[in-house]
């Protein structure tokens, strides 16, 4: 076996055992060592050169890839788990006839896209969803996906945090936690708007937890300027009525009467 292929694959076993263990620092030193080590390989992207040990080198780059992924989904950092994505897509799509199929694969496309809809990247996440097969379309993992986004247009949130509980993947958990935090901030944000207060049972509701103790947790962490008493949540301490500016109607008719004129004129 080519040296350089051997020292990968024995620092790939080293990152391995760091992983299960769950030693992120060692995990990201490591990984660091591995995609500068891959850099030697000509046969990966974009060069995509015909050598010895071209599949060999392809699978296990794929592979470090993959695990990069969920590594920065243990590690909870999007803006890892973004760039690590999009070293790994051309493993999918440009070497895709090159390479044994992946075991990894749509449960990581079914990850970019539920990391987009939490994002609220939705012409992103449409844009994915379009370079996808009709095979991938009909995986567990991305229909996951996509019947989550289906439901968030609708409103239908607690469709959105039901689907906690039949996630197809351990790795989707992180989230879905965060898209639960997304659902209940939006309709915290219309609650507001919409009502002075409620009371506590309704507010529970509406926000879609068990119990009154993770309502108090949630407005703690997350809303100090309501205000709880006599059984009701407060959505502002002390409601201002702003004064009205006066519309300058009469201005605003003159002006409109003179834009007329000119026109007139021009015609």
């Amino acid at each position: 076996m080519d040296p350089k292929l051997t020292e990968v694959s024995q620092l790939f076993e080293r990152f391995k055992a760091a992983f299960v263990r769950n030693d992120f620092d060692t995990c990201s030193n490591l990984l660091s060592q591995l995609k500068v080590l891959l850099t030697q390989f000509r046969s990966l992207p974009p060069l995509f050169e015909e050598t010895p040990n071209a599949v060999h080198e392809l699978t296990i780059a794929r592979d470090i890839y993959e695990h990069a992924v969920f590594l920065s989904v243990k590690m909870e950092d999007q803006d890892a788990f973004e760039r690590d994505f999009f070293q790994l897509k051309p493993y999918y799509t440009d070497a895709r006839n090159r390479l044994p199929p992946s075991q990894q694969e749509y449960p990581i496309l079914g990850l970019n896209l539920l990391r987009l809809l939490v994002q609220n990247r939705i012409a992103e996440f449409h844009t994915e969803l379009e370079l996808l097969s009709s095979i991938a379309l009909e995986n567990p993992c991305i229909k996951h996906a996509v019947e989550l986004e289906q439901s968030f247009m609708e409103g239908a949130y607690n469709r959105v945090l039901s689907a906690r509980q039949t996630v197809p993947h351990d790795t989707y958990v992180y989230f879905m936690d965060l898209l639960a935090k997304t659902v209940r901030d939006e309709i915290a944000g219309c609650s507001e708007k919409a009502y002075d207060y409620l009371s506590i049972n309704d507010a529970r509701q509406m926000l879609l937890f068990s119990s009154d103790q993770e309502l108090y947790a949630y407005i703690k962490e997350e809303h100090p300027e309501w205000e709880v008493k006599n059984g009701c949540v407060y959505f502002q301490k002390a409601k201002e009525s702003l004064p009205c500016k006066e519309i300058p109607s009469l201005q605003l008719i003159n002006q409109t009467l003179s834009y007329a004129r000119e026109l007139e004129r021009i015609v």
